[in-house]
């Protein structure tokens, strides 16, 4: 593959393609959106964890002003793939998604059991608090620790034969136990929710009786199309899903939530557009969350400081009706040369809600895990924990016996301990105070796989040069839109203003869903290819006009001009060509898929985190003082953006580490955490100064552009890291997070 050149300095970056839009309010986001004759949904929740409702008394509700319909498994209308003839009165097994309005079972609190529709949203949540539901309450489980020992290899894993999350074992089984230095111990990540600013909303419209569309807030326009349409029993293209701009969603987007389901069938029952906004409360019990994990890590190393046993067994939660699996302990077979490695996964079912993937799924829930390990080993082997972590740097992929496509994570290090000075670090706890406060240094390494799937692309040349692309694929926050105009405008020779790219409507052409840290390298892959595809149509369309064109030499693109080669200095512009042969437009499509070189080299995007922390001796306060990030992501396509994303993800780890938990009663199965109020994230004055460098050599086995994923990276392992450095500055090790004032006084 031939290596497109990028200028990645900020004062050559493009601004966000679409700031302005977002600034002004000039973006229209799902429940924005003006639909004649729309109406409102509000959802009516159980207050019980585990059971079934005996009885509904929705006859106040129903006559209070406003109210259209208040919707229940009691009364649901016969919708297409919601069949009138319930299921059993026995729970679902294992594997099956949960059925709004489907019966009368209960699997968690929160769970939607009615909707009320009405002329507005006012009327309708008044309407909400008039619907009387029974229960028949039934024991429930949802204290982890108490059913730790319930936990099992997950069903899944059972009826596949290569699952990653199966049992793992290299090397010596005995190998920890005979190691000359060692340490044991559990780590425990709560649970965690995704609480972007923008609760996810949708509106509904049954434009026919067999054509839906909806306006909903999603990370995949593709997928949540297809699903929609196996739910209700349509053909795909009669389903439309748009969801052109998306305030953050972490991961909660990512899958069709009951939610959504119960909007469109109170769409289809009313014969009204329907929307549903959940309110702030709901986006714990909604949409999915980190799930509850317990950690037990054993790491052996010789006296001199070379691994020689690790063994990492982790057990996550899930709900009872489905089963979530995460990459928990995948990063201990690959990240480090160890030739003994041990790695277990077990999952338990509670009466709750089905977790979800949550920026860095499983990895930084496992790295905080790995990494803070490794800091106590190195302290107990009296290493520097940078120097114990070069001393088993791998050279190549020590899982799949592969070599890496590749790795720059030595040089991560090396630029990102010198830009913070690690050589100042002292190795003893609590030597070092400033202004009456500890100070403390740690680091973590950080590591995610790669992802590149299959994506579609279209440009379309218009009469004046300029280029519309266009693809299915998302925008919830990097900034894709921004990323895809650099990639058309650097193949095609255009000024970024010449190009305008359109995302977020299903009806564009293929493209994945925005999670793994996938775009980049799947879509971006897609644009690349199309663009370099309508650059060769309009070079056979110039060999037609002028014979120097037809040499066979590769065609030069500059400032939206055609050259028959680089030294030609009379170019043929993009609309001449147009002109010349009579087109109002040139349009190409470009497909880009992975190739053999995923079975032949190993793929994953690597990088570190340094921090600096000061602690109140006194308080337990936490304060994170300073942070410089480096990663390895291949080609960095667009400076200013790429460290945006850097940005969010060291703030999303100071979240992690410090701040987030969501809390239950449970007693009654309950989140005591529901709103801002009591569920903390990190705020302007808890950001520090952050300092982001890329080693932006590209990866030119990886994809065509020879750019790997950030987004999720740039959180794996800052929870590690803060961690150690709270450790380095206080001599107390918390292994369960978040790091609060009453777990260090």
């Amino acid at each position: 593959m031939k290596r497109q050149s990028w200028d990645n300095p900020s004062d050559t970056s493009l601004t966000r393609v679409d700031g302005a839009a977002k600034v002004s309010g000039g973006a229209t986001y799902s429940a924005e959106y003006a639909i004649p004759e729309l109406v409102h949904a509000v959802l009516v929740t159980s207050t019980i964890a585990k059971g079934s409702i005996t009885a509904i008394e929705a006859h106040e509700a129903e006559a209070a002003p406003g109210v259209l319909a208040v919707i229940s498994h009691l009364n649901v209308m016969t919708v297409p793939g919601w069949p009138a003839k319930k299921q059993p009165a026995e729970r679902a097994q294992v594997g099956t998604a949960l059925r709004v309005f489907y019966d009368p079972l209960i699997y968690f609190d929160g769970q939607p059991v009615a909707m009320v529709v009405a002329g507005t949203h006012e009327q309708a949540v008044h309407a909400a608090s008039l619907v009387c539901v029974t229960y028949r309450k039934e024991s429930h489980q949802t204290d982890f620790e108490k059913n730790a020992g319930k936990a099992a290899v997950p069903l899944n894993v059972q009826r596949s034969g290569n699952s990653p999350f199966k049992d793992y074992e290299r090397g010596d089984a005995a190998a920890l136990r005979q190691a000359e230095v060692k340490i044991e111990a559990e780590y425990i990540i709560p649970t965690q929710h995704h609480q972007p600013l923008e609760p996810h909303a949708i509106i509904a419209v049954w434009e026919a009786d067999d054509k839906l569309t909806v306006y909903d807030k999603n990370q995949g326009v593709k997928s949540v199309q297809g699903q929609l349409a196996q739910a209700f029993k349509l053909p795909r293209e009669n389903v439309q899903v748009v969801a052109r701009y998306v305030g953050g969603a972490f991961g909660s987007g990512i899958r069709v939530w009951p939610h959504t389901l119960a909007a469109v069938i109170a769409a289809k029952q009313v014969k009204r557009p329907v929307k549903l906004v959940l309110g702030r409360d709901q986006m714990f019990t909604s949409v999915g969350y980190r799930p509850y994990t317990v950690q037990k890590i054993g790491l052996g190393a010789s006296a001199d400081g070379r691994l020689t046993g690790i063994v990492h067994e982790g057990t996550g939660q899930t709900s009872m009706y489905e089963e979530h699996l995460e990459r928990t302990v995948l990063a201990s077979r690959a990240l480090y040369a160890c030739p003994s490695v041990l790695t277990r996964y077990r999952l338990l079912p509670l009466d709750v809600n089905t977790p979800t993937w949550m920026r860095g799924p499983g990895d930084a829930t496992g790295m905080f895990a790995l990494e803070s390990a490794m800091d106590e080993l190195a302290f107990a082997l009296k290493m520097d924990p940078l120097d114990f972590r070069l001393k088993n740097y791998a050279e190549s992929d020590p899982e799949r016996n592969l070599p890496w496509s590749a790795k720059s994570l030595r040089e991560c290090y090396e630029l990102g301990a010198e830009k913070f000075g690690w050589k100042n670090r002292m190795q003893a706890p609590r030597s070092v105070r400033q202004n009456g406060m500890l100070v403390g240094y740690g680091m973590a390494s950080s590591l995610y796989g790669f992802h590149r799937h299959p994506s579609k692309a279209r440009a379309v040349m218009q009469a004046d040069g300029s280029v519309v692309v266009q693809s299915a694929t998302m925008d919830i926050g990097p900034g894709t839109g921004t990323a895809m105009t650099r990639i058309a405008a650097k193949v095609l020779g255009l000024n970024a203003k010449k190009i305008r790219f359109e995302l977020g409507h299903s009806a564009l052409p293929d493209a994945p869903g925005q999670n793994g840290s996938s775009t980049i390298p799947s879509v971006g892959s897609a644009v690349h290819d199309a663009c370099e595809a309508l650059k060769n149509r309009l070079a056979a369309l110039a060999g037609d006009m002028e014979a120097r064109f037809r040499s066979g030499g590769q065609a030069v693109v500059r400032n939206g001009q055609l050259f028959a080669s680089e030294g030609d200095k009379d170019g043929l512009s993009y609309a001449d060509i147009l002109k010349h042969h009579h087109l109002n437009e040139l349009e190409v499509t470009g497909e880009s898929k992975q190739g053999a070189e995923r079975d032949q080299y190993s793929m994953y995007s690597f990088g570190c985190h340094f921090v600096e922390v000061q602690v109140g001796e006194l308080t337990g306060e936490v304060r994170v003082t300073r942070v410089v990030t480096c990663a390895d992501v291949g080609t960095i396509i667009n400076y200013k953006t790429a460290r945006s994303q850097s940005i969010g993800g060291v703030v999303g780890g100071i979240g992690m580490a410090l701040m987030e938990e969501s809390v239950m009663d449970h007693r009654f199965g309950r989140y005591v955490t529901s709103d801002f109020a009591s569920y903390h994230i990190p705020v302007h004055a808890d950001v520090p100064p952050i300092e982001v460098y890329y080693i932006d050599k590209p990866d030119m086995l990886a994809d065509p552009i020879g750019s790997k994923g950030l987004g999720e990276i740039a959180i794996v392992g800052v929870a590690g890291a803060i961690a150690n450095a709270v450790f380095n500055a206080t001599g107390k090790r918390i292994r369960h997070l978040p790091i609060t004032p009453d777990k260090l006084i």
